[in-house]
């Protein structure tokens, strides 16, 4: 049901819907799937939905009382991710956030300065929430892991802005196929948390897409949800 969505969640939606951040129409998806609909979280670009983004996810990592010392960005996009929601849990989270840290992965390593491949926080024994925008196939957070292991942190669980709720690959029967982010959550025995999920979005969006568009949707989650 609409209803059932939480404040962050409908305010989360509405911007994506403001700034084209969620589009819909026929795209064609790194994966090489046509999808009827696309989320491109880069759009949150200025600093009235960088905030609201912030406060829907801050929001959503309260809410599951999950316990960590550090939020981690894989490069690129969940660098700027990192700062905005460590910023927002220390406004909005009360005294127990204040001291949460941030930290985030070069690309390439440096070599000179303090050298290393990790900037800002340090995850030596840190348990660590990993932030990102969507999971499709998993292989961004698999590295993150990699990251994480080799700076001997511990990672408690990630955070998506975006569920879609699609399955790696469509092999074996339906009934026991898994998401990218049950397959991570199943691998890493971590929970996987998101603002909202591709369910969220069908029922939050009844009457203001149209039948057809909706139908698209529903007829891809067929196919590849789960």
């Amino acid at each position: 049901m609409p209803g059932a969505l939480k404040d962050h969640q409908r305010t989360f939606l509405d911007l994506a819907l403001e700034s084209q951040a969620l589009r819909f129409g026929s795209f064609t998806l790194k994966s090489g799937r046509r999808s009827p609909y696309f989320f491109n979280l880069g759009l949150f670009n200025t600093g009235k939905l960088l905030s609201n983004l912030a406060t829907a996810y801050a929001t959503a990592i309260i809410q599951s009382e999950l316990k960590f010392d550090v939020i981690f960005g894989p490069a690129y996009k969940g660098i700027p991710l990192a700062s905005i929601v460590c910023v927002k849990l220390a406004e909005i989270g009360g005294t127990k956030f204040q001291d949460v840290q941030y930290a985030f992965n070069r690309k390439e390593v440096k070599t000179h300065g303090e050298g290393g491949n990790i900037v800002g926080a340090n995850l030596e024994d840190k348990k660590i929430l990993i932030i990102d925008d969507v999971m499709t196939a998993g292989t961004a957070i698999n590295e993150a892991f990699d990251i994480i292991a080799d700076a001997k942190g511990r990672v408690v669980g990630t955070i998506i802005a975006l569920d879609r709720e699609e399955v790696v690959n469509t092999d074996g029967p339906a009934s026991e196929r898994l998401s990218a982010t049950q397959t991570v959550s199943q691998k890493y025995d971590i929970p996987v948390l998101s603002i909202v999920s591709l369910t969220n979005v069908i029922d939050y969006l009844e009457g203001r897409i149209t039948p057809e568009e909706k139908q698209q949707i529903i007829e891809y989650r067929q196919t590849y949800g789960v």
